[in-house]
């Protein structure tokens, strides 16, 4: 992570641990989270181009499934407490409400 004061970009690459994937309920609080910052908000996964983290279906456009890593890239002011606030959205553990068997 870097300097947030020069503009530079701070990164974090962290790991799906929600069996549900980086579903809707996540996801929600994420740009809820994200919005809350001015600073620019970037999330990529190894094989798919970033997508702004301050949309909703940027998000879904990943398809970030348990396993995955994703990157979460902020830039501007307020960049490194943006990157904790994410990160912690992410590591969150949602109440799931398993699906019933077949």
């Amino acid at each position: 992570m870097t300097d947030a004061m020069t503009g530079e970009t701070c990164r974090l690459s962290i790991a799906i641990t929600n069996p549900q994937g980086f579903h809707m309920r996540p996801m929600q609080a994420f740009v809820e989270t994200a919005c809350r910052f001015a600073c620019e908000v970037s999330v990529g996964i190894a094989d798919k181009q970033p997508v702004n983290g301050k949309s909703m279906w940027g998000l879904l456009s990943l398809g970030a499934e348990q396993g995955m890593k994703i990157i979460i890239e902020t830039t501007g002011d307020g960049a490194a407490e943006a990157l904790k606030a994410l990160a912690e959205v992410v590591e969150r553990a949602y109440d799931e409400v398993p699906e019933p068997p077949a």
